[in-house]
């Protein structure tokens, strides 16, 4: 492959999307036709995992191709203005960000040549007053953000659980204005002279979980898969889980106000409404690929769709993400590129969301730095022999939610999985073999104490290593 050959790349990310949130992936009770296609026609990894269950540390992650413990970059709002995208760029690439990065400062160059940002839908542990694209949008057409300020003043928003429903006109939710701001870069902006590095960034289905009445309905009253709170399952998490469910009944992060025990009817709600937000974003999706074709990009164009972490929706008592739940850590990672691999695949090998950064230096003919932890995935892509990893790591620091511990490290097998709060006694020790639910844990039971420390070993060993690899890693990052 000439340089002149480099396909187009385009990322898409979600913010908060749960794997199991596509209909052709087995889920009947989804309707996504569009990323549908990208599973049928491309190559779907099964057993992707985030290295941090918040938004910033993860992202920070994929676009240095390093862990959370080297980037720095342990909660939101760390600083965080690093990557790879330089290196696109420098190489040939021209790189167009619309959307969310939650680089910190929001607006970072971050190696972009354009950057278009939308962040969040409700601020206000950050730049509180961040006035990005979308704000100026709503300003212009004399419009105000539905957010907590409002929300607040509903006489039900204490029952809601984030649910609601979006008022204003469809163009100006979120994720309609980032698409359609996509789509008016690819039919407007002349076509660059070397291939196009476009980073797409939803905004949803991160709450509020606020989708239009059109895609609601969608979902209304159908049979969904809705958790069941065990009561035993709460009781035996690490203190730190507790701390931060008690947190999330107290506080309205997100304009979510976390329920202990919800109702049936509260559940299908928050379920109908997250789902129906999947559904406005597939949507989306499918206009973005009509723009990359009707402006003749689509034909040599590798299409990576990906979330930053999924969503609790209720499961073992939880809202939102920071637990170590496969719910928050298992996104889905979509490669698309008829052309380029045979579709149809899954790919059931354990790897981590930070993988992607490497392959697309692949794929851009850029050669990785020796200090990546990350992983290409071009040899599953291209149908090769693929082991994967023999185990995912996901971490994250003290914050406002995980308020009671400094540090957090996960470890998992296919068939295991420990959580490690730095210098606690406490723990979680899953057998996921036995218990996919991951509804009991085995860490005080002596039966499992080998397994413990051989885990606990490896997250040590990890850490040796990581250090080393990653020792000179600052003097050439950009």
């Amino acid at each position: 492959m000439s340089k002149q050959d480099r396909p187009n790349i385009i990322l898409i990310i979600t913010d908060q999307q749960r794997y199991e949130t596509i209909r052709a992936l087995g889920y009947e009770y989804m309707d996504t036709p569009h990323l549908d296609r990208l599973v049928n026609e491309g190559v779907t990894f099964s057993q992707c995992y985030i290295t941090a269950p918040s938004c910033a540390p993860s992202r920070a992650s994929l676009f240095t191709g390093t862990y959370p413990h080297t980037t720095g970059v342990l909660k939101n709002a760390d600083p965080w203005s690093k990557s790879w995208v330089g290196d696109l760029s420098d190489s040939g690439y021209y790189c167009v960000n619309v959307g969310k990065m939650h680089t910190y400062p929001y607006d970072t160059k971050l190696g972009f040549h354009e950057r278009y940002v939308v962040e969040n839908k409700d601020r206000y542990l950050e730049e509180r007053y961040f006035y990005d694209e979308w704000d100026k949008a709503l300003h212009a057409r004399g419009l105000v953000k539905q957010q907590r300020t409002l929300y607040r003043k509903r006489w039900d928003y204490g029952e809601r659980m984030g649910a609601f429903e979006w008022e204003l006109p469809e163009d100006m939710h979120s994720d309609m204005f980032v698409a359609d701001m996509a789509t008016w870069w690819l039919d407007t902006k002349p076509k660059p002279d070397g291939p196009l590095f476009m980073e797409i960034g939803f905004p949803g289905p991160h709450p509020p979980f606020d989708p239009t009445e059109r895609f609601i309905k969608k979902y209304k009253g159908k049979k969904l898969p809705l958790p069941k709170i065990k009561r035993e399952d709460i009781a035996g998490q690490p203190d730190p889980y507790q701390k931060l469910r008690e947190h999330n009944f107290e506080v309205d992060h997100d304009s979510v106000v976390h329920l202990d025990d919800p109702s049936e009817e509260q559940l299908q709600r928050l379920w109908e409404h997250y789902l129906a937000n999947v559904s406005m974003i597939d949507e989306k999706v499918g206009e973005i690929m009509d723009s990359l074709e009707r402006n003749g990009y689509l034909d040599d164009t590798v299409i990576l769709f990906t979330s930053d972490h999924g969503e609790a929706l209720g499961e073992h008592g939880h809202i939102q993400k920071w637990t170590m739940y496969d719910c928050v850590t298992n996104v889905p990672l979509i490669a698309w590129c008829p052309k380029r691999f045979k579709g149809g695949r899954k790919v059931d090998a354990l790897c981590q969301l930070m993988d992607v950064g490497p392959t697309i230096l692949d794929l851009a003919e850029v050669e990785e730095p020796e200090w990546m932890e990350a992983e290409t995935l071009m040899p599953a892509l291209q149908g090769e022999s693929f082991e994967g990893r023999e185990f995912v790591i996901a971490e994250h620091g003290r914050d406002v939610f995980l308020h009671t511990i400094d540090f957090v490290t996960m470890i998992r097998t296919k068939d295991w999985k420990l959580v490690q709060f730095l210098d606690e006694p406490f723990g979680q020790l899953i057998d996921l073999g036995n218990d996919p639910a991951e509804e009991v844990n085995l860490w005080d039971d002596p039966k499992y104490a080998e397994k413990k420390t051989e885990l606990i070993d490896a997250i040590g060993s990890f850490r040796v290593r990581s250090g080393y690899q990653t020792r000179k890693m600052w003097e050439t990052v950009r």
